[in-house]
């Protein structure tokens, strides 16, 4: 019985490892590129190795990050809404991860009755495959393709549609995580990747009172800090550094000229690290930082604006009683390119 159990999963699990098909995707040009910047900055992708998937599992879980909570509120009161609006379709889902939100989703399109497919797409293998096998287990009628790599290799590499429709999902605000010039591209890559017609399901995280924004990148169990510093463990075993994590510390802090949260690592010593596969060190002066992550707070119009502007047309929006988070539904619009 177990046996046909675990065979019946197969059926219904493909995977596609994009790392290995674009194999010059990880070389660590990006890596070097921003150590050697003013400021230091590293790729916000290199925190999710397995460890730093999990840690943000736990992130995600304590009191201060309302992020989580928040958006997982209203996808729970509004997806029988979303699912109305959009009809059965394809749900292919960027930054997966343990696909919590996700589910909801799920759960929601399951009242359908109808072929449910789902595309997870993640830089973390370990947590890709094993969420794809509990998601499996959970949903007996659910087929799942998942996509290991990063947004970019997955949005040129999509593969075929499985039905006539499709809504590529991007949750928990990581869309802040991008400054305008990555935004612009990256919405492009959207706008792209999505034919007149299909959806584009966003989560974005609004501006609110500062206090309340840097406690949920400051948090009292100090996950957050150890996700942060999880970055350079996961380069040293990646590119053969000497990151030495005691010497340095966690920072986080809201850059109001730029309307977004910083999270830095801040050297305590002089110190030299090495990154042996690359052939490359640097030098860190007391006090100097690397630039982690970047998350910027949206204001709604002007987002609308930016959306509009690469052809995705925000249908309706959610937010909840505070207005803290909100969940935009976008349809792919018609341009003299695609539409006659």
């Amino acid at each position: 019985m177990i046996a046909t159990q675990k065979n019946s999963q197969l059926d219904r699990f493909r995977w596609i490892p994009l790392s290995k098909s674009i194999p010059q995707a990880d070389t660590g040009e990006e890596v070097i590129q921003g150590l050697a910047g003013n400021p230091k900055t590293l790729p916000c992708r290199y925190f999710y190795d397995d460890l730093g998937s999990q840690l943000f599992e736990q992130i995600c879980d304590t009191p201060e990050y309302y992020p989580t909570r928040t958006e997982q509120g209203i996808l729970e009161r509004y997806a029988p809404e979303i699912v109305k609006l959009t009809g059965n379709c394809e749900l292919i889902e960027l930054g997966s991860g343990s696909s919590r939100k996700t589910r909801v989703l799920l759960e929601a399109y399951g009242q359908l009755e109808q072929p449910l497919y789902y595309f997870p797409i993640d830089v973390s293998e370990g947590i890709l495959r094993s969420t794809a096998l509990d998601l499996l287990n959970q949903y007996p009628t659910l087929r799942v393709c998942g996509l290991a790599g990063t947004y970019e290799q997955a949005l040129a590499e999509l593969p075929s549609s499985e039905l006539e429709n499709r809504m590529l999902i991007f949750l928990g605000s990581t869309l802040g995580n991008l400054d305008q010039s990555e935004r612009d591209r990256f919405l492009t890559q959207i706008q792209h990747a999505l034919k007149p017609g299909e959806f584009f399901l966003l989560g974005v995280d609004l501006q609110k009172s500062v206090d309340l924004l840097e406690a949920a990148y400051n948090d009292s169990q100090e996950v957050t800090a150890a996700f942060n510093l999880n970055i350079l463990q996961h380069l040293n075993q990646q590119f053969q550094g000497n990151f030495d994590l005691t010497q340095f510390q966690h920072l986080a802090f809201y850059n109001p000229v730029e309307d977004r949260i910083e999270m830095h690592l801040q050297s305590l010593i002089n110190q030299i690290v090495k990154l042996d596969a690359l052939n490359y060190q640097v030098a860190l002066q007391v006090g100097e930082t690397i630039r982690t992550e970047l998350s910027h707070k949206f204001h709604l119009p002007i987002l609308e604006l930016e959306l509009e502007h690469h052809a995705l047309h925000p249908l309706q929006i959610w937010t909840d009683a505070r207005s803290h988070f909100g969940v935009l539904l976008c349809q792919r619009q018609c341009t003299s390119l695609d539409c006659p």
